[in-house]
């Protein structure tokens, strides 16, 4: 695949995933995609097999884009791994507020809306959320190890159960048009689920 056609193939992605995240997959159109990022008509089928082939790259763009971000803020920021654990939900806090609470996790609104009526859609999918969890349960295991939570404590069980608590806290707080789903989240996570004060 020469340069200038991985190029537009990224951009109609990139684009796409945008679009899908405000609209939704089954809400969002082939030609509205194309005419957005500048292609010409005709040419989808080109780059990708159908609609299905270019959702799921839209999914496996979706795990970069916010794997990045989240492991930018877990690996590049000093201090305990609780901390930098409630610093990333913090971003994604600030960014959801950023974004007058709505959008939500593209890959928890792809979960509601695909998970159940395509098969490789929700393949793909629970590999994501399981990417999802392995990280949470890295940093966990961190803490864990430091002596900052209890030993005890199963952290992979833990980490899916987060994964989901937070995916439930986007979806109320779409709901509501209020960051305080996303703040109780963190409070609820520290001190009930970690057992440990929310630290500063």
């Amino acid at each position: 695949m020469s340069n200038q056609v991985q190029g537009t193939r990224e951009r109609i992605i990139e684009v796409g995933a945008r679009i899908i995240h405000h609209n939704g997959f089954n809400n969002t159109g082939i030609k509205e995609i194309l005419d957005a990022a500048e292609v010409p008509k005709g040419s989808f089928y080109f780059y990708f097999k159908n609609k299905e082939d270019f959702g799921l790259q839209v999914v496996d763009y979706y795990v970069v884009y916010f794997g990045r971000m989240a492991m930018g803020i877990l690996d590049e920021t000093d201090g305990p791994p609780l901390v930098r654990f409630r610093l990333l939900h913090e971003k994604f806090r600030d960014f959801y507020q950023a974004q007058e609470c709505s959008l939500g996790c593209p890959v928890g609104n792809l979960a509601q809306e695909m998970g159940d009526l395509n098969p490789a859609f929700r393949k793909r999918l629970s590999r994501a959320i399981d990417g999802m969890a392995s990280m949470y349960c890295s940093v966990l295991t961190e803490a864990q190890q430091a002596g900052d939570i209890d030993p005890a404590l199963d952290v992979r069980e833990v980490s899916y159960f987060l994964v989901s608590s937070w995916h439930g806290a986007l979806a109320r707080m779409k709901v509501t048009k209020d960051i305080e789903p996303l703040d109780l989240f963190i409070r609820m996570a520290f001190e009930r689920v970690l057992g440990v004060s929310v630290p500063e």
